[in-house]
């Protein structure tokens, strides 16, 4: 039997380029069985390199969802002058990890950690780097404070990229969360996606961007966010809208040229859009390697081009998906860029 399939594979095989490859092989000295063992192994190699190339099977997104995330630590959102945690240093932005060396993963653990006039050590991070700051609680009628307002988690609304249709793995935003200084990633513990649908659209216009205002039901929770990276959040789907599946494409197959985006503007409708590719950058860093132009005139009409709320939507050119808005250019909100699909699904390995 062993020697019969060999045979049967050979007869099945045709083209030029494998019957070249069988004659190197016969003249080489070796055996016809570990000729066509050989020429089995090559083929399957070729096989391999035509799926990598083809891309992965993704369904778009394009529709709106309401994002939460909850940091690791307590965002600082405003320190009281000449209170007791200004006089030490900290501000407006920063991240409080631990409070007297206990975690603080809520404002209660924080207020737990400051019940005497005793100076306590605040760990914070700031700028992607650690730092403690020693702090000394004012006594007030009502207990200790130290002179901050704190929250635990970042909401808004976004866009679905793409999700796996086996896995409901999915990419969001094609870029990622900041916290409140703007500078640097927030620091993710955990985070949901909730239903929302668009219920108005402020237009966007020279020197101010418009912005999509949803509605959300903090009830209805359609997956987890468990990353939060340069490139989009990822995670999890638990009820992935139907969509139909496409193949990806790599940044050696996205030109410049005419292409579309799927977004949601109004209510929970997705629609498709015209827009131009005018650049295409695949090293170009925070989400900036594709510079788009929205040619769509019912889109202009509606958005004025690109707006808050849109990032994540999907990008298309010749039936494949090949990136996600990511920004509006403030000048020229007809204008944005785009981060590579290749790129956002490294960033979710």
């Amino acid at each position: 039997m062993y020697k019969r399939q060999p045979r049967i594979f050979v007869s099945a095989v045709t083209g030029e380029g494998l019957e070249a490859l069988r004659a190197i092989l016969l003249h080489s000295g070796w055996t016809t069985e570990t000729a066509l063992c050989m020429m089995a192994l090559c083929l399957l190699l070729a096989l391999c390199c035509q799926t990598l190339a083809a891309g992965r099977t993704l369904v778009p997104g394009g529709y709106t969802v309401g994002i939460k995330l909850y940091a690791e630590g307590l965002m600082v959102t405003e320190v009281e002058p000449d209170a007791p945690a200004q006089r030490a240093g900290l501000r407006r932005g920063d991240v409080i990890l631990t409070a007297g060396g206990k975690k603080t993963a809520s404002a209660q653990a924080l207020l737990d950690s400051i019940q005497s006039a005793e100076p306590i050590v605040v760990r914070v991070e700031r700028g992607g780097h650690e730092a403690e700051f020693l702090v000394t609680p004012e006594k007030t009628a009502s207990g200790y404070r130290l002179g901050i307002l704190v929250r635990d988690h970042i909401a808004g609304i976004g866009t679905v990229t793409y999700y796996d249709p086996v896995s409901l793995q999915y990419g969001a935003l094609g870029h990622g969360v900041s916290g409140l200084d703007g500078t640097q990633l927030l620091m993710l513990q955990s985070g949901y996606l909730v239903r929302a649908s668009v219920a108005e659209v402020q237009t966007g216009t020279r020197g101010t961007p418009g912005e999509l205002h949803g509605i959300f039901d903090v009830t209805d929770a359609v997956g987890t966010v468990e990353k939060n990276t340069a490139c989009g959040i990822f995670g999890t789907l638990s009820q992935p809208k139907p969509g139909e599946a496409v193949q990806t494409a790599p940044a050696s197959a996205v030109t410049t040229g005419a292409a579309e985006i799927l977004s949601n503007v109004d209510g929970e409708q997705v629609q498709r859009f015209s827009i131009r590719i005018d650049r295409v950058d695949p090293d170009a860093k925070n989400g900036r390697n594709l510079l788009i132009t929205v040619t769509d005139e019912a889109l202009l009409a509606k958005t004025g081009g690109i707006v808050q709320g849109m990032s994540g939507s999907p990008i298309l050119q010749n039936g494949k998906l090949v990136g996600a808005v990511t920004h509006v250019l403030v000048n020229d909100p007809t204008m944005g860029y785009g981060v590579l699909i290749e790129n956002m699904l490294e960033m979710a390995k």
